[in-house]
């Protein structure tokens, strides 16, 4: 409950962002309620806002949403729920409510945990989602009041607490450098798309490293077996 209700909270963030960026209250509330995964409404949004063509922002998000898709593929093993009820548990496959179900010693204890933190999360990110959205309308210009930038701040906030490798910061770095370097050539929402090139750059990098240190390392015993022959001749 304490993972849904902090992250539940967000949701006004959004639905500021939403109605800055030109949504109806009732597009708003929908992206909630169907897509119901913060990344990638925020991606979508944030392309909007900045005159990004909908498709193209639409496959930002998309791109974003894909992970949840791996995360499934593991749950299912973890929750083992009758195939009547997978298709409606598949909603809430998020990244707060896997972490939470990841951490759970039995089976039972994954799904009171998957289970109340869906839940938890599903209903006070789509309440805070109405609010935030009527509040915007009520206070008029977001950008006045620098709301636009509620989307990135909470971006910024779950991302920061991930970098924990070397790996997962040069990752980061990457995007931050691709993104921004193409956001003044390209349309909006293609930087963010160019910017998930990062992740394959750093492993390939790391596997030809990886590949040159095991080609090394070879030829070093290749070396010492020779030597050791020569000296077993002697």
């Amino acid at each position: 409950m304490g993972v849904g209700i902090a992250v539940g909270l967000s949701g006004f963030a959004f639905g500021v962002t939403s109605a800055g960026a030109g949504l109806t209250l009732l597009q708003s509330c929908a992206l909630s309620l169907l897509v119901f995964t913060g990344a990638s409404q925020f991606a979508l949004v944030g392309a909007l806002a900045a005159g990004g063509n909908p498709l193209t922002a639409a496959a930002g998000a998309f791109f974003l949403g894909v992970r949840n898709t791996f995360y499934g593929l593991r749950l299912s093993q973890l929750l083992a729920l009758p195939r009547y009820v997978r298709p409606f548990a598949a909603q809430w496959v998020i990244d707060e409510t896997t972490a939470v179900a990841l951490a759970q010693p039995t089976r039972r204890g994954v799904r009171i945990g998957f289970t109340v933190t869906g839940l938890t999360l599903y209903v006070l990110w789509n309440l805070t989602t109405l609010l935030g959205a009527l509040g915007a309308e009520a206070i008029g210009d977001t950008d006045a009041w620098g709301l636009d930038a509620a989307g990135p701040a909470c971006f910024l906030a779950l991302l920061a607490p991930m970098l924990r490798t070397t790996r997962e910061r040069a990752v980061a770095a990457i995007a931050v450098v691709l993104g921004l370097g193409f956001l003044p050539l390209l349309p909006a929402g293609v930087p963010v798309l160019i910017a998930a090139l990062a992740a394959p750059a750093v492993l390939w990098f790391e596997g030809r490293r990886a590949g040159r240190a095991t080609a090394g390392e070879s030829a070093g015993e290749s070396g010492r077996g020779t030597t050791d022959r020569k000296g077993t001749d002697r």
